[in-house]
């Protein structure tokens, strides 16, 4: 099982939308920034918006676990996947990218 990184790419604000349905003084995200970046096997990265690991849990998942492509129409890049959280007014996208070099079953033995 190999790490993946998570990297916020963009913060995004639908503001039709907000004005519409959000609540007074909304605006974009304030759980994640551009350039943020979380590191993991598989557990939901501490620091990590429950609703965003909710939305791209499940690709963090098969790329630490071997997945290469998805859907063969998507993303071009073996190993990575490009997803946003469930937030309809204020986005946010993730890179998501399995580490190559040591695994959770393999890291390196311990320097004396």
């Amino acid at each position: 099982m190999k790490k993946c990184r998570i990297t916020v790419l963009k913060t995004g604000f639908e503001e039709d939308l907000a004005r519409e349905y959000g609540i007074p003084g909304i605006g974009r995200c304030p759980a994640h920034k551009v350039g943020d970046v979380f590191e993991t096997y598989c557990d939901k990265p501490e620091g990590l918006c429950n609703e965003a690991w909710k939305a791209i849990g499940h690709y963090v998942f098969a790329l630490t676990h071997g997945a290469e492509r998805f859907f063969g129409d998507w993303i071009g890049k073996k190993g990575v996947a490009i997803n946003s959280c469930n937030d309809g007014l204020r986005p946010v996208i993730f890179k998501i990218e399995r580490m190559e070099g040591e695994d959770f079953w393999h890291s390196p033995p311990e320097k004396e």
